[in-house]
């Protein structure tokens, strides 16, 4: 099982979108990821499935009165930070060591972006990762998810504590997919962080990181991020399934846009596609902006010619999205500066061997990877100025030591 986090702060597409519960609805934009949910639940995952490539089949939202709810459904999280913290913002306050986080206090943690790491939406990340692990490790060996009884109890707080799909929205379902979790050994329930780079419009923001594609590839392929699972977790296709049905070179166009800002991008990466068989159709232009990332939209019931492309120019899986239009339109980003071939893979006929992907501990490389059998990995407070108490700057630990008379989040 894997667990992929994708910061709130990353900038991307967000494709159209129309909410029928509250009635707005989007053209389109490039934004913060987490903008999207603005438009409902299904905006957000169209738009987390145009940026990765991941199939979505369900989605579960859990807000801030929900975390408080399934955190006290199961008497507590246990969870270590690595020196004294208080948080100003989310109002998280630990001394050094271990604690049992209920109610509030949990959502204080899990909340805190300025207690851990550098400060930002990337330290958060990892420290919700530690307080998820230590959720399903207390699951487990309460034999919480083996006992009928509980599991039906968390299930039923559950559905009064987390909005889902249609999919999931019962108490018997909600017991299934915890049966599920339940046969995943702790240490082979994968916990990552999306690599990212700095966006280039904005160092407050950040884009899909270079080894992000490997990630996304991976879990797209259903491969596990662990080895010893009892597969081989070397290699998989990193462009599209072979299943999918072949279309002729000679039929598909494709619209290729140039958005790295470098002359000729365009024309160079058409020229191959022409060259290999593909429609003299195939045209090209420049992108409405930037993109860091090179993408291949396809329009509904082409994701098969998407499927050709991309294995024509040894492109991986995790760059395909699902667009609204009817043809094919490849962006080619900052990261393909040159060569006919995407970088890393193998440009091939588009008859020819899809390319291999590298192996999980590649996929993970910079991700923040961790498994939920580390139970002695606490959360790295932050040793930067990163929070304010009266008006002044200090770090976590300072502020701690400053708000003696304040109590703590957890006894």
């Amino acid at each position: 099982a894997t667990v992929l986090s994708i910061p709130r702060d990353t900038m991307t597409k967000v494709p159209a979108c129309s909410d029928t519960e509250s009635g707005k609805s989007t053209p389109g934009y490039y934004g913060q990821i987490n903008s999207a949910l603005q438009y409902g639940p299904a905006c957000q995952v169209a738009t987390v499935h145009r940026l990765t490539g991941i199939p979505i089949d369900h989605f579960v939202k859990l807000d801030f009165s929900g975390v408080v709810k399934m955190s006290d459904a199961v008497g507590g999280v246990s969870v270590c930070v690595s020196d004294d913290v208080y948080d100003t913002y989310s109002h998280l306050k630990l001394s050094k060591g271990s604690h049992t986080l209920k109610g509030e206090a949990a959502l204080e943690f899990v909340r805190s972006r300025h207690g851990f790491g550098d400060g930002s939406d990337l330290g958060r990340t990892v420290s919700q990762h530690i307080f998820l692990s230590a959720m399903i490790r207390k699951f487990k060996s309460a034999g919480t998810l083996t006992d009928p009884s509980a599991v039906y109890k968390l299930a039923d707080a559950a559905t009064k504590a987390l909005t889902v799909d249609d999919g999931l929205g019962t108490v018997r379902k909600l017991i299934g997919l915890a049966t599920d979790v339940n046969k995943v050994p702790a240490q082979r329930i994968t916990f990552a962080t999306m690599q990212t780079a700095p966006d280039p419009a904005d160092h407050d923001r950040v884009v899909a990181g270079p080894g992000a594609a490997s990630l996304f590839a991976a879990i797209a392929d259903d491969r596990s991020l662990t080895a010893g699972s009892g597969k081989k977790p070397a290699t998989a296709s990193a462009s599209a399934s072979a299943t999918a049905a072949a279309v002729p070179a000679s039929r598909i166009a494709v619209t290729v846009e140039n958005g790295t800002g470098i002359t000729g991008r365009a024309s160079a990466v058409a020229g191959a596609l022409t060259g290999r068989g593909f429609s003299s159709a195939t045209s090209t232009g420049n992108a409405p902006r930037p993109a860091a990332t090179t993408t291949l939209t396809y329009g509904t019931g082409h994701r098969p010619e998407a499927l050709t492309v991309a294995k024509a120019l040894g492109l991986p899986a995790s760059h395909l999205r699902q667009g609204t239009g009817t043809g094919l339109t490849l962006v080619i980003g900052g990261d393909w500066p040159s060569g006919a071939g995407y970088p890393g893979g193998s440009s091939v006929s588009a008859a020819g061997p899809a390319p291999k992907t590298s192996d999980a501990k590649t996929a993970v490389g910079g991700a923040h990877a961790s498994t939920a059998d580390q139970a002695k990995t606490c959360a790295q407070v932050s040793p930067y100025k990163t929070v304010k108490l009266d008006g002044v700057t200090m770090t976590p630990a300072q502020a701690y030591a400053a708000a003696r008379g304040k109590p703590d989040s957890a006894d």
